[in-house]
């Protein structure tokens, strides 16, 4: 039994290396990385880790969803979060139209005009996974 959970953790290990993204691509997409290392004590493999991690976030998808059907309350809720995690990253592209985003749905009862942020929003994220790809 231990040596299959083992395998299984090597295996799970292998897979995510292969799609973590690099110091010097994250410093191109324009994160700061340097405050995103500070809050993972430089630790560079954790904080890469970290940021790899986030990409398979569930509220990227529920922040999506909510968008399209218009539920202020729920998008609020998962932009809310995916912006305290992408901020305490430095990934500052991503972060400016979530706060944004956040801010507009904060008290919002009803649809709320993004005026574009949720392009600006999709724009980051489709460049972020892209990194990811190409390591």
């Amino acid at each position: 039994m231990k040596r299959i959970y083992i395998q299984n953790a090597a295996k799970r290990r292998h897979s995510r290396e292969e799609k973590t993204v690099t110091i010097q691509a994250l410093e191109a997409y324009g994160a700061d990385v340097k405050s995103g290392l500070s809050r993972c004590m430089g630790m560079e493999d954790f904080y890469l880790r970290l940021v790899t991690m986030e990409l398979a976030d569930v509220n990227f998808d529920k922040l999506d969803r909510a968008l399209a059907g218009q539920d202020a309350k729920a998008a609020f809720e998962a932009a809310h979060a995916l912006k305290g995690a992408v901020g305490n990253l430095g990934l500052t592209p991503l972060f400016e139209p979530l706060s944004e985003i956040t801010e507009k749905l904060r008290s919002a009862h009803e649809p709320v005009a993004l005026n574009g942020l949720e392009e600006q929003y999709r724009e980051a994220l489709a460049k972020l996974r892209a990194l990811a790809k190409e390591q």
